[in-house]
């Protein structure tokens, strides 16, 4: 049998590997041999596979069997393929060390550059490039980061002592340090390593290469990497590969430079080349905001051939893989290099417009162009921008990385930012700039404010990822860690002061500033419309009053899928009256008090209706227990007792006595599973007498004007036939009591949530009297696990999370294997029954796009979610159905 093979090459125009192979070689890797077999001029190297790094942690991070035979036999073939060897002390071969998961995941891992030197090769190098400074230049940024990345010593400890030189020689930048400084720096940097592990560097470039693969396959579990995949939903068994590639320079001198650059503007889909480089640097000093680097269409007046050769090498990449990519160059001694192409991270905005413009320039066709979009991150479209009318106190501008308006307080700890906005509060991170140690940070925060860095900086790049709002390369204003505190133009901002950025302009103002709703542009109109030709599956909202029903309907909402009626009674005026109804110690008392509540009902429904015209709209009857209506019980508790000991008030302590009677009577172990839904319909008749009544006296009235009306009457919590047929007779007695008196005729429906385990167990039975289901998955996922959404979610969820017993919250993301074979039960169960029974779902999955693409290969006629998440799931649904026809 065959060896495995682990270690794929590529150079010389020809490469082991292709963009096919992207799980085993890595997104990087990929394209990497993908472009070399294009005839691209890449620099030979070779990709270690992901297939290692699983199989590494799966040994007790032990390396499989003849990997180190296949990496020496790759590494003989780059040195004859380059003509050096690896450790030669006349002419070295150097190469870097670089990740590569088959998802991009910019700055979570680790890369090692320059390796190779020692303090003999990089006396070759010197020879070799008759460049002293250079090689020495090469030689401490090796050291550096072969200290910080290998041997874990924190990076700003090297940066310190950098500092410290270029304050001894008067230096303002690294590059004003000269050859005399940086060999003093490579020796204080090993004097320093030296000190914190009590190892001497090692000279051996072989120890070199395999610690620096080891390295780099650990970061795959390092902190910043599992924060990145927990939070874009990538499994953390993939892996990374390991790609070693020989190095090329973009600081030997003026002709040099590197750059990161976009086929079209990443922010807003424009189909104009976007990006920055830097002359005489290296690839980390463009990302990292060290030095500011130069817009990308300045590079034809500095170096006109090599930005000649880019643009050609743009336009045969994009013709090849069909989207826009996002590239890395190094142009040494005025020759280019690429060093990386992959799919690039874009906005939403952009997402939809370069998606759009690529089927007009039929490079792709719709379903494509559907595909292309994340439905999760339409949310960004929805963002609130400042308003243009408003007034307000503009500190400064900086570049608009990432689009959106955010407020709230400075913050300038990442640890800090995070623990903070976990709890709820507001704030801004405000960094010099970012590094991939403050992503935990960056997520909480409600955007993001850096002084250095350009476009394709990590604070930048992360943030379009994210969604968040970002302001970065802001250099107007100077940040101070210690003070906690940011100065512009002799203003103090300090930590605690609320400020407000502006993503898509870069501005930075004081204060909160007012905000208004997002427009949405002809290309969302374009795609949606696109997407909606291809669903099968319809989209109605969860809605409980008008404005919510109209927002809904503009953006694309087809009926309600749920409207919550308890909510209508927490208003300030209803409030008494409900407890009055809930306190009567009678029938009629109690009908008294909901005969007040009845009219108040009516024109809740009423509005509705009017803003859905004849879209269906579902109406749930009243689903919680009626403690919730009362006060706290501790509260009412303190209040009785202190009006006891006062004595001075004899008529509101009765009436408060009598409430804290009621509090405890109605109390319940466990509410959840307590008496509340249907329950309560059968104990309390008339109550859903009422709420039946409101809806057909605004139904009838409404067909009196000559309006068309589907009601949808929604009976909760049912989990026997039983129950279901004797709330549906009440129903339909009351409904037809109202439309006889007003003497119309209006078709509507009388169905049920499916929201408890026996429910779908017996969804044949429960079909037989409801004309329609509705999956209700909180409680259904509630009962299914046999825990309470806020005990997990506040005790256990997210550690579960955290240490990969779930993978999700399956409050948040439906849980197929368990809650989805019930609602498969169910839907068959179902349709058994009455062939055509119409079955939606109108918990929160119903916005959630896998969730979304679940409930239409399970057969569900609708999902429902919240108004601003329709256009989601909108796309899912579109996705699910192209998907199905693949």
């Amino acid at each position: 049998m065959s060896e495995n093979k682990y270690v794929y090459f590529f150079g010389g125009g020809e490469a082991d590997g292709r963009t096919g192979l992207k799980n085993l070689l890595g997104g990087k890797g990929a394209n990497l041999a993908e472009m070399t077999n294009l005839g691209i001029n890449v620099p030979p190297g070779f990709t270690i596979t992901t297939e290692v790094c699983t199989l590494y942690y799966e040994n007790d991070e032990n390396y499989p069997k003849n990997l180190d035979q296949q990496v020496k036999e790759a590494l003989e073939r780059l040195e004859e393929l380059m003509g050096q060897e690896f450790g030669d002390v006349e002419d070295p071969l150097l190469v870097s060390v670089r990740s590569g998961a088959r998802e991009s995941m910019p700055g979570m891992m680790d890369t090692v550059l320059n390796l190779g030197l020692n303090d003999q090769t990089v006396n070759g190098l010197t020879k070799k490039t008759g460049n002293e400074r250079f090689a020495y230049d090469s030689y401490r940024r090796f050291v550096q980061m072969y200290g910080n990345v290998v041997l874990g010593i924190d990076g700003s400890e090297f940066e310190e002592i950098i500092e410290a030189k270029k304050e001894e020689y008067g230096a303002e930048v690294d590059t004003d340090l000269d050859v005399k400084a940086l060999k003093e720096l490579v020796k204080e940097f090993k004097k320093h390593i030296k000190e914190l592990t009590g190892l001497d560097f090692p000279e051996d470039p072989k120890e070199q290469l395999w610690k620096a693969i080891t390295a780099v396959f650990g970061s795959w579990n390092n902190e910043r990497a599992i924060s990145y995949r927990n939070l874009n939903d990538i499994p953390h068994h993939w892996g990374t590969a390991v790609n070693v590639q020989t190095m090329v320079y973009g600081n030997m001198g003026e002709d040099c430079g590197t750059g990161v650059a976009f086929t079209r503007n990443p922010s807003t889909g424009e189909k104009k080349y976007y990006g920055e480089y830097l002359k005489n640097a290296q690839g980390e000093d463009v990302v990292s905001g060290v030095r500011t680097p130069k817009d990308i269409q300045e590079l034809k007046n500095d170096m006109p051939q090599a930005y000649r050769q880019l643009v050609e090498i743009f336009e045969k990449l994009e013709q090849h893989y069909k989207d826009v990519q996002d590239v890395e160059f190094t142009i040494q001694q005025g020759e280019l290099y690429m060093l990386q192409t992959r799919t690039g991270k874009r906005t939403a905005k952009a997402a939809i417009k370069i998606a759009v413009d690529m089927v007009d320039e039929g490079l792709i066709d719709k379903e494509t162009a559907v595909m292309r979009v994340d439905p999760k991150k339409l949310d960004q479209l929805l963002h609130k921008r400042i308003d243009p009318d408003a007034e307000v106190d503009l500190l400064a501008t900086g570049l608009d990385a990432s689009p959106g308006a955010a407020s709230g307080e400075v913050i300038f700890d990442s640890d800090e930012a995070a623990e903070r906005g976990n709890e709820g509060e507001k704030v801004i991170l405000v960094r010099t700039e970012t590094s991939p140690e403050d992503i935990h940070g960056m997520a909480a925060a409600q955007g993001i404010l850096t002084s250095r860095g350009g476009m394709t900086s990590h604070a930048a790049v992360v943030a379009r990822g994210m969604g968040k709002p970002a302001v970065a390369g802001c250099e107007a204003i100077s940040v101070d860690y210690e003070k906690e505190e940011f100065t512009v133009d002799g203003r103090i901002i300090k930590k605690g002061e609320c400020i407000t950025i502006d993503g898509g302009n870069g501005e930075v103002y004081y204060g909160e500033a007012p905000t208004i709703d997002p427009e949405l542009d002809k290309n969302f109109e374009k795609l949606m419309k696109w997407a909606d030709n291809f669903r099968k599956i319809n989209v109605r909202t969860n809605a409980d009053t008008p404005a919510d029903a109209k927002k809904a309907v503009e953006y694309g909402a087809e009926g309600i899928g749920l409207t919550r009626t308890e909510h209508m009674f927490f208003a300030e005026d209803r409030l008494p009256i409900v407890q009055d109804m809930i306190l009567a110690t009678d029938t009629e008392t109690r009908k008294k008090a909901l005969d007040k509540l009845l009219p108040m009902q009516k024109e809740d429904f009423k509005g509705i209706f009017e803003a859905m015209g004849e879209r269906p709209v579902t109406i749930r009857l009243l689903d919680p227990p009626l403690h919730e209506f009362l006060p706290d019980h501790g509260e009412l508790l303190v209040e009785v007792t202190e009006l006891r000991i006062k004595g001075n008030n004899p008529e509101k302590l009765k009436e408060k006595e009598k409430m804290l009677k009621e509090v405890e009577r109605l109390e319940e172990v466990n509410p959840m599973l307590g008496h509340r839904g249907c329950r309560l319909g059968i104990s309390y008749p008339e109550i859903y007498e009422m709420q039946v009544k409101a809806i057909f006296e605004a139904a009838g009235e409404l067909a009196l004007e000559g309006k068309k009306v589907s009601p949808e009457v929604m009976i909760p919590l049912v989990s026997d036939i039983a129950e279901l047929k004797i709330t549906k007779n009440s129903a339909l007695k009351a409904a037809q009591t109202v439309l006889d008196k007003l003497g119309v005729e209006l078709n509507y429906t009388i169905g049920t949530m499916i929201e408890l385990p026996r429910a779908c167990i017996t969804a044949d039975e429960i079909a037989e009297e409801a004309e329609f289901f509705s999956f209700g998955t909180n409680d259904l996922t509630q009962t299914a696990y046999g825990f309470s959404r806020d005990d997990a979610e506040g005790k256990f969820l997210a550690k579960y999370i955290e240490d990969n017993v779930f993978e999700n919250n399956p409050f948040q993301v439906l849980d197929q294997d368990g809650v989805g074979k019930l609602m498969k039960i169910a839907v068959d169960k179902g349709r058994q029954t009455k062939e055509n029974l119409k079955i939606g779902i109108c918990g929160e999955h119903g916005g959630e796009p896998s969730s979304v693409k679940f409930c239409h290969r399970v057969g569900l006629n609708y999902v429902s979610c919240s108004p601003f998440r329709v256009p989601l799931a909108r796309l899912a649904a579109a996705q699910a159905q192209i998907e199905d026809q693949a």
